[in-house]
């Protein structure tokens, strides 16, 4: 694992965005580890709130999945979904080496650090249909809305491909 790499941090995000013209608004508040915590932050931000997974297949490649909290994800269903051999939740390190930030805080936002694009990336359905989505600016103790367009021009100047993937055809597993 490369421990040398130098990584965006919440603030050089936020000025990242602001450089490329991409308007966003974040608000800070404690920790948040989880689905389910911190409902009443998410009361005072509109838009549609999400879950990231951080998952590595048995070939050895990295994915991030970007769902709308609500959203099922059938983990023995979804291989075949994806195009990926079986899955597992990637480790610490490995997702501390591969977007720079720690369990808890997985976010969309942490493609800003993975300029090769060794992870791919699935992004849900209903997350992009929504008008706002909510994500964690590579911490837990803040959240950072975005419109959908917005989002959209930071994929693009990543440089980011992605595949939009509609997870209500899947059973729950």
């Amino acid at each position: 694992m490369n421990s040398d790499k130098t990584f965006y941090t919440q603030a050089t995000l936020l000025q990242a965005l602001n450089d490329w013209g991409i308007a966003s608004r974040t608000l800070e508040h404690p920790a948040v580890f989880r689905v389910g915590e911190g409902d009443e932050i998410k009361a005072a931000l509109p838009g549609a709130h999400t879950k990231n997974l951080f998952l590595k297949d048995d070939k050895g490649q990295l994915w991030l999945i970007s769902a709308e909290q609500q959203t099922q994800i059938n983990l023995k269903a979804l291989p075949k979904l994806i195009g990926s051999g079986r899955l597992s939740f990637g480790s610490e390190a490995r997702l501390h080496d591969a977007l720079g930030v720690r369990p808890g805080s997985v976010t969309a936002l942490a493609l800003i650090n993975d300029p090769e694009q060794k992870v791919k990336f699935i992004l849900d359905r209903r997350l992009h249909d929504a008008e706002i989505v909510n994500f964690h600016p590579l911490i837990n103790t803040a959240t950072t809305a975005l419109t959908q367009a917005e989002f959209r021009r930071f994929q693009e100047k990543l440089g980011r491909d992605y595949k939009v993937v509609d997870f209500s055809n899947l059973a729950p597993g």
